[in-house]
């Protein structure tokens, strides 16, 4: 459920109508529901309650939105973050989110972020590889410390969704291979710097089927069994995120009381503190990219383009990953028509849709793309030498701007050239 609905011929997000934000901020806008952040954050624990999952460690996926309001909301939920890079641990701090509560997670930490993070005192480090963790160690020790750590696992298993959003097949560049596991963590904890106490698997993002989740969890209870036989305490585990979101008619993703009982049940005999990472579940319809019409031009055959001001630059996903994203008019007609869906960006790739039934849109129409609320803003660029859109908080029937709109003339001047080309 979200807060984003139809009301007197206009859309609204909860009491605000979208037409007074695009008036007062301009477009492109992102445009975030609070009301939709603190349901969804409310209804993933409470799944896990109701399946007696007694004290899960929630981690929300900062990479998913990183806007530093998002985060305060979900902080006041009691949300901990999950984090791939020192700039998401700053964030998480700035937010509010305590220490304990930060896992760093990611392939590629370096010592400089890895320092940082050890002095922070963060709760967790869900390390990659074996380098890593001698890296780790190496850190903690010059500064006294014992780092908290889970190794992660790559179990091998085709996570059903997207290939470049896939991240726990054998081909990966993510986690350890289940045969390699046994060896490295147990050379990795016999290290003085470290304090390792679990495993950590995350297979992909936007899953729409638990099976694949439920074969990985089997694996890893078997690895539980044979590390604890080799002397090891096992005491957390991260079981990652991925749960999927609807996007368009036809996707029926898991309810997250189907997933925390399907947790409970694979975890049942563990005996760990479980942890959770979830992100676009929490917050991808809870936004959405408010844009205008600039013209709608005569296409081949009775296919028009509707250009809008919005771009992939903005919104990668769809050049990315040729992903959908549902295209509404903010003041629907009821009159419906087959369009092209493409922004201003001088590349092909900058296509939201092609031949789709919409609605019928003229110059000057405001429209929204749905689902927008993860890996939107965060994945923008100034390509063309476009501005980096700003970001809207709304809640009831007031609104924030919570990230400016970084203008071209902004960006430009934080450029220099060089003394023997001026």
């Amino acid at each position: 459920m979200d807060y984003f609905q139809i009301i007197d011929g206009v859309m609204h997000v909860e009491d605000m109508p979208l037409t007074r934000i695009a008036e007062e901020v301009g477009s492109p806008v992102y445009v975030y529901s609070q009301a939709t952040l603190i349901r969804h954050a409310q209804v993933f624990r409470e799944a896990l309650t109701k399946a007696g999952i007694n004290n899960p460690h929630i981690a929300f996926a900062i990479k998913a939105n990183p806007n530093l309001a998002v985060l305060k909301v979900l902080a006041g939920e009691g949300y901990g973050a999950d984090v791939v890079s020192g700039g998401e641990m700053r964030r998480a701090l700035a937010a509010g989110i305590p220490a304990k509560d930060i896992v760093f997670s990611g392939v590629g930490k370096d010592d400089a972020e890895m320092a940082a993070a050890l002095k922070a005192g963060i709760g967790q480090f869900n390390i990659e590889s074996e380098e890593e963790g001698r890296d780790l160690a190496a850190l903690a020790e010059t500064l006294g410390l014992r780092a908290d750590a889970v190794l992660r696992v790559n179990p091998d298993v085709d996570a059903q969704t997207n290939a470049k959003i896939s991240t726990g097949k054998a081909e990966n560049k993510f986690g350890i291979g289940l045969h390699q596991t046994p060896a490295i963590y147990g050379r990795l904890a016999a290290l003085p710097g470290l304090n390792m106490r679990g495993v950590a698997l995350h297979i992909g993002s936007q899953l729409l089927n638990l099976e694949p989740l439920e074969t990985a969890f089997g694996k890893i209870g078997k690895l539980i069994t044979d590390l604890r036989n080799a002397g090891h305490s096992i005491s957390h585990v991260d079981l990652g995120g991925g749960l999927g979101v609807r996007y368009k008619e036809g996707d029926v993703p898991p309810h997250p009381d189907e997933y925390g009982a399907m947790v409970a049940r694979a975890t049942k005999d563990w005996g760990v503190q479980l942890m959770f990472e979830p992100g676009r579940v929490i917050c991808g319809n809870a936004g959405v990219l408010v844009t205008k019409v600039i013209r709608v031009k005569p296409g081949s055959g009775n296919t028009p383009f509707v250009i809008v001001d919005a771009a992939m630059n903005d919104l990668a996903r769809p050049a990315l990953y040729d992903a959908w994203h549902d295209f509404e008019a903010v003041s629907p007609t009821g009159d419906r028509f087959t369009a092209n869906i493409v922004g201003p960006v001088c590349e092909t790739g900058d296509t939201f849709a092609m031949g789709r039934e919409i609605d019928k849109v003229i110059a000057g129409d405001l429209a929204i793309f749905r689902t927008a609320g993860a890996y939107g803003a965060t994945m923008a660029s100034t390509y063309n030498s476009r501005g980096l859109v700003p970001e809207v908080l709304v809640s009831g029937d007031r609104y924030a701007v919570v990230a400016e709109r970084i203008e071209p003339a902004t960006i430009l001047a934080a450029e220099h050239v060089p003394d023997w080309l001026a």
